[in-house]
């Protein structure tokens, strides 16, 4: 059996769309959950997959926009009754205060990403870590694959002790718990920032190390939303 005290899983997700203008979403967001195996709410869910198709509801997989709202409840509780196990890095941009040249794919992810990772990262000890495992939902724009994983594997690659190794994987999120998971508190907050629903929100809200609001103190927009 593993020894896997001291690897760290790091699951990333995204909110709102890539469309800088007044007729995308007024937020974009970028949010990742950090843990330690071992991964009690995964089991949770998959009982719960079973029990919703034994009520009569077809569901491949967790998926927060798309699911029932009595869905949605049964998994956020879920998520509350193993809050404790996980930690969320949440990075906010106001889509119209972000530069036209930062804009494309290629700058974009790069430069959020690495903010978040910073955030990530940082709430842990280093040399206590052995690995670092990092997942995100599967990538189909190859454009969009590159600049993620450049920015992960840039910002790994300078942060971590040259003896600490780290694995970078794209899996469909249907086959993953934990990316459903982070879809799930992705979505809270960006409800909150979006449309000012805080329903979501309050029941994951006590497990929030970060929420940066990145272009907080700008001032300038470059469209009217």
């Amino acid at each position: 059996m593993h020894e896997t005290e001291n690897i760290l899983y790091i699951f990333l997700d995204e909110g709102g769309n890539p469309d800088f203008s007044p007729s995308g979403t007024k937020y974009f967001t970028l949010t990742g959950i950090s843990k330690i195996r071992p991964f009690y709410a995964s089991k949770d869910l998959s009982e719960l997959r079973y029990d919703v198709i034994e009520d009569g509801v077809e569901i491949e997989y967790f998926h927060a926009s798309e699911d029932k709202q009595f869905v949605r409840d049964k998994v956020f509780n879920i998520i509350q009754q193993h809050i404790k196990q996980i930690r969320i890095n949440s990075l906010i941009i106001e889509k119209s205060k972000t530069n036209p040249e930062l804009r494309d794919a290629e700058h974009f992810y790069p430069k959020m990403l690495g903010y978040l990772l910073k955030y990530i990262i940082g709430g842990y000890k280093l040399e206590q870590l052995k690995k670092v495992i990092i997942f995100t939902d599967a990538l189909p724009v190859k454009r969009k694959r590159n600049a993620v994983e450049k920015a992960i594997r840039t910002y790994i690659s300078a942060i971590l002790p040259s003896s600490m190794s780290y694995t970078l994987l794209h899996h469909q999120s249907k086959s993953n718990m934990d990316l459903q998971i982070v879809d799930y508190c992705n979505w809270a907050i960006f409800r909150k920032w979006e449309r000012g629903d805080h329903r979501s929100y309050k029941l994951i809200e006590n497990a929030i190390s970060s929420e940066f609001d990145i272009f907080k103190t700008g001032n300038n927009h470059y469209y009217k939303k």
